[in-house]
């Protein structure tokens, strides 16, 4: 930044007040290109198709369909065909939806900008900004560059979303030969894109545009923070392709089978894909994307924006929330919380805003000395006392007038405005700034300045902002050169502070409850920090706070170990954020990460889920989150934890049903085959049976209510997985109990004589109704059936109801009959069908009370400090 800053100095002597020329702007605009920020790419429709077509049961289907007509069926091709161009659109469709989402509205800042070019000031846009141009900045403006201040009018920033402060950053002019820039919120001469003009004006020269600025390098580093695939995901597909190898291999040795023992080689290939697919789960990515859209639709409901489906699971998942504090914990509003008399008595104001008689000229003066139409966030909260803090007849009813002002400045940190009433020859000055300024201007003895800089000590250790009231009298028009000139008298401090959401404690108590560990990151100070850390319930007395530049002398591993007791953290730099973040994943922590500001994009990126703030939050934090909560309540954050451990619930009830009822669907795809039985499925059967069990494994499971104890567990340890061991056996029991009963049945009227393809209705009718059975089962780790009936799902009935009028077509329309080759039901084969899953629900009702451990939700194998703090919370 050194040499820029010579640069431009050395530059200005020749362009002058001129500025840049339309030319010499020109030719800027094509070498450094225009000042935004580089736009993420999308993926296209073709892209998606191509992911979609490498999923192993769409191969299958592709496959299947190809050795129909290989073998002369036209009319099973089609069958298969049309059930792969299914998948294919819903998958894309699905896909579409989430990159619309992904494509984050972008905006530099400042759609206009006010520059001089040729001597003139023009009003162009944003983005037509170049290195050079000289910016005209005004109260109310958006930084549209970074720049280097030339002229000051006692310009303030607020710089939050880069820094993370509430407090604005006084401006001052540049030195030929200054030093070098040491970054946003510490360089009292540059001024940056995105950032806001609170108070003063200026003039500045542009030194840094579109991903060169501040805000663009924040940006630049996103594209190195690397977003792994998320667990669930990557779970789903290593299981996928497990089965789809086992798939494969008992393909194969099912066209081996028919061809040794039937000996027909090509007829053996349907069978061979039937029972790789009855072996092939394909039905847990369509349970993962359906879920994730269905959740993400029930969360938008709580106005909570998922641009990334998966990262609704992993929210409920989360063991460390890490929060910025500006914006998020706090409303990133200044108010005025504190009202100190010189004899120490003090006030909090109330929200109706009113003021005691003792203290109304404190409060009354202090708004004197602000702007009438304010933009610097604590001269609104002056503002926000009126208007019942003025007494009938005193300053700032409509016959006073502001006839004269005395700006702040380096050697006086102090405002001052002159009011007169109407036209007369008296007025009233007030002032307010640094305490030890007004005192200097009020001319307190050592003892009573003593006094004022203990009173400013105390409330800055509950992390306020201290301001100082005077008031003077003055008459006639012979102005002071200085504020000193007039006569003050000292009336107290003002007290402000970024006031907490009032829902925050709530929410902190509600995450502990959880076994959620809440950490706060900020770039404010550390006694700011911890006071609203301690209001929050983030921290208690004697819990201390982590520096930034104590963060900079620890190395990766000596942080690792400190994050694990650390909840607060102060003065932090961007990367230093996401060295924290990083710190805790590498302790197998689930991080969730919240903010608003271009300082949190990078460590929102890094987190496993990042949450933007989406009212208050700048485009680049909502480019690199996962969710966006629109309203910016911190509440929302629990009840989307609260959604995502229900999702995942809701996912392993669905899992461990797709693992039971895949057991006999190849057992009944491969007996047959082995033991040189009649056929009973072949690929058209095992494509009808995928639609019917996808809707039921997704639609009915994903509406299934949450657990009673879903916010009383603690998070599930990282390292388990979707389907444990126990529950892999849970489900394998089901799969053979239901394979014994269908296969039992099958055996029976085989045996009896019953024709193929009735013998094929049959199993496949009695395997339908199974399915609906083990539904029941699985829709609670721990109801028992008649709490199921208690509480009916109203998607399970819609579901049955269509599945009976589905069954019902395909043995009454002749055309659907000749595909499938299905044969009339008999009375007593229906007898039969209802009797086998009577005795499929009583069998398993009973196991599933008796193997209620196997059955239930994990046990807590969790002994981290984030479980310790949430007995304490409950206790």
């Amino acid at each position: 930044m050194k040499d820029i800053q010579q640069d431009v100095l050395a530059s200005d002597a020749s362009i002058g007040s001129q500025g840049l020329s339309d030319a010499d702007a020109a030719a800027r605009l094509r070498s450094d290109g225009y000042n935004e920020l580089p736009m993420a790419e999308r993926r296209g429709v073709g892209r998606i198709v191509l992911e979609v077509l490498r999923e192993p049961m769409m191969a299958l289907l592709v496959a299947g369909g190809i050795v129909y007509v290989l073998l002369g069926d036209p009319s099973e091709a089609a069958i298969l065909l049309v059930f792969a161009c299914l998948s294919v659109f819903i998958t894309v469709y699905q896909e579409l939806r989430t990159e619309r989402v992904l494509q984050a509205l972008r905006d530099l800042s400042s759609p206009r900008a006010l520059v001089i070019r040729d001597g003139e000031r023009k009003r162009i846009a944003g983005r037509d900004v170049v290195r050079g141009d000289i910016l005209v900045l005004a109260e109310g403006d958006r930084v549209p560059a970074d720049a280097l201040v030339l002229r000051d009018h006692g310009l303030e920033a607020d710089e939050s979303l880069l820094t993370g402060e509430s407090v604005a950053v006084r401006k001052v002019e540049a030195l030929e030969g200054a030093g070098e820039d040491v970054g946003a919120g510490m360089s009292s001469s540059s001024v940056y894109s995105g950032t806001l003009v609170v108070r003063g004006s200026a003039l500045c020269r542009v030194t840094a545009t579109g991903d060169r600025s501040e805000i663009g390098r924040i940006g630049k580093s996103l594209g190195t923070v690397e977003r792994g695939t998320p667990r669930l995901q990557s779970e789903i597909r290593n299981l996928v392709r497990v089965f789809g190898v086992l798939g494969a291999a008992a393909s194969i040795v099912a066209i081996l089978l028919f061809g040794f023992l039937r000996g027909s080689w090509l007829d053996g290939l349907p069978a061979g894909i039937a029972l790789g697919m009855s072996m092939l789960p394909e039905e847990f990515p369509v349970v993962l994307t359906v879920f994730m859209a269905v959740g993400a639709w029930r969360i938008s409901k709580a106005r909570v924006l998922t641009r990334r489906a998966s990262a609704i699971e992993t929210l409920g998942s989360a063991t460390v929330l890490c929060t910025d504090k500006t914006g998020t914990l706090t409303e990133n509003r200044m108010s005025i919380v504190e009202l100190v008399l010189p004899d120490g008595r003090v006030l909090k104001p109330e929200a109706d805003g009113l003021i005691e008689d003792d203290f109304r000229s404190l409060a009354s003066s202090g708004i004197l000395a602000c702007a009438l139409d304010p933009f610097d966030p604590m001269e609104k909260a002056f503002h926000a006392l009126t208007p019942t803090t003025f007494p009938k007849g005193h300053p700032g009813r409509l016959d006073w007038s502001l006839v004269r002002e005395y700006g702040l400045t380096p050697e006086l940190l102090a405002v001052t405005q002159v009011w007169s009433v109407g036209n007369g020859e008296d007025h009233t000055v007030a002032a307010k700034g640094a305490p030890e300024a007004i005192t200097l201007l009020c001319g307190l003895d050592d003892g009573e300045a003593a006094m004022v800089a203990a009173l400013t000590e105390r409330m800055a250790k509950e992390g306020l902002r201290v301001l100082a009231v005077a008031e003077a009298d003055f008459s006639g028009r012979d102005w002071p050169g200085t504020p000193h000139g007039f006569v003050f008298r000292f009336l107290g401090l003002v007290g402000l502070a970024d006031a907490l959401r009032r829902q925050v404690p709530a929410t902190v108590a509600e995450c502990r409850t959880a076994g959620v560990r809440v950490v706060m990151i900020t770039g404010d100070y550390p006694a700011t920090a911890l006071a609203i850390a301690r209001q929050a319930g983030i921290a208690s007395e004697g819990d201390s706070v982590l520096s930034g530049d104590d963060l900079r002398q620890l190395s990766d591993e000596e942080l690792s170990r400190r994050v694990e007791a650390i909840s607060v953290y102060a003065r932090i730099l961007p990367e230093q954020k996401l060295r924290i973040v990083q710190a805790l994943k590498q302790n197998g922590e689930v991080v969730a990460m919240t903010g608003d500001g271009v300082n949190d994009a990078p460590s929102l990126k890094a987190a496993d889920i990042g949450i933007a703030m989406g009212g208050r939050g700048t485009d680049v934090a909502r480019e690199a989150s996962s969710i966006v909560l629109l309203d910016d309540d911190f509440g929302s954050i629990i009840r989307a934890i609260r959604l995502g451990r229900r999702i995942y619930d809701n996912i392993r009830k669905a899992a461990l049903f797709i693992m039971a009822i895949h057991v006999p669907i190849a057992g009944l795809t491969l007996l047959p085959l082995a033991f040189s039985l009649p056929i009973v499925f072949w690929p058209v059967h095992i494509a009808l049976l995928e639609m019917v069990i996808d809707p039921i494994c997704t639609l009915v499971f994903e509406a299934e209510e949450e657990e009673t104890d879903i916010m009383r567990r603690p998070p599930r340890a990282p390292s388990e997985v979707l389907l444990p061991m126990r529950l892999v056996l849970w489900g394998g029991i089901q799969g053979a109990i239901l394979l014994a009963l269908s296969g039992g049945l099958y055996w029976v009227s085989y045996r009896s004589g019953t024709p193929e393809n009735e013998l094929r209705t049959l199993t496949f009718y009695s395997l339908i109704l199974n399915i609906l059975v083990l539904v029941l089962v699985n829709r609670s780790f721990s109801s028992s059936l008649a709490r199921a009936f208690a509480r009916p799902s109203l998607v399970f009935l819609i579901v049955g109801a269509v599945l009976a009028g589905v069954l019902a077509l395909t043995v009454l329309w002749q055309p659907a009959t000749l595909i499938f080759s299905f044969g009339a039901l008999a009375g007593i084969g229906l007898l039969e069908v209802l009797g086998a899953a009577v005795a499929l629900l009583l069998i398993l009702e009973l196991m599933k009370g008796a193997l209620q451990k196997l059955v239930g939700p994990a046990p807590d194998r969790r002994t981290r400090g984030s479980l310790g703090e949430a007995e304490k919370a409950t206790h």
